[in-house]
């Protein structure tokens, strides 16, 4: 009866080891299918964040305007020209890696002024502290100095950005009235309130490279 016993349990424990064996497989194969991430592929999700961004700071500077925040409107505005020049950068560098750049731009949810400055400084801190600092390791790694200048340029803008939005934010009702006027480096892409050097602070070209932008 125990011989009996065990030539039963023999085939029930190889059975399970087979079916444990089809199962760990598929994980296996899923696994080694996953590629990493490459600085190409970095630079098409900068590119198409980068292109969303512009899309939909214009639609937030639109209803600025609408609810009488002159000067948020033109923020936003500066933010979308900076984020245009950011997505032009990103997709030279695409082209050199023999690439064509791609960008899927959604219809931006638009609500209030207050509620769009959230977002975008939400956005903006995402990219300044988490997606750039990961997407410059990678292009370091693999001595991507063009993704590099790229990537830098885009992650000091968005800090300036940031700190824009939290001081609209913070004051909001002293942003009412007319537009105001804000600078963009047509290189960088750094928006500042006033141009008050000889280079700029990022690029180090020269500041008759900024555009006003109102």
């Amino acid at each position: 009866m125990k011989i009996l016993l065990q030539s039963i349990r023999l085939p029930i424990a190889l059975a399970l080891a087979v079916l444990a064996l089809h199962l760990v497989l598929p994980m296996t194969s899923f696994a080694q299918d996953q590629k990493a991430a490459t600085t190409l592929d970095n630079l098409q999700a900068a590119f198409n964040g980068e292109s969303n961004a512009h899309a939909k700071y214009l639609l937030f500077a639109a209803k600025a305007d609408e609810e009488g925040f002159g000067k948020v409107a033109s923020l936003f505005r500066a933010a979308a020209r900076a984020e245009q020049i950011h997505a032009a950068n990103h997709a030279s560098v695409i082209k050199q890696l023999g690439a064509t750049p791609t960008a899927d731009v959604k219809t931006a949810d638009v609500k209030s002024t207050k509620e769009n400055l959230q977002a975008a400084l939400a956005g903006e801190s995402y990219e300044r502290d988490t997606m750039y600092p990961e997407f410059l390791a990678l292009a370091r790694k693999e001595n991507n100095k063009d993704a590099l200048r790229t990537f830098n340029f885009a992650k000091s803008a968005e800090a300036e950005h940031a700190k824009l939005y939290q001081e609209a934010h913070n004051n909001l009702e002293s942003w009412k009235g007319d537009k105001m006027d804000f600078y963009v480096c047509a290189i960088c892409g750094n928006t500042v309130k006033s141009v008050g050097f000889e280079k700029c602070p990022v690029c180090f070209t020269s500041a008759d490279k900024y555009e006003k932008v109102s």
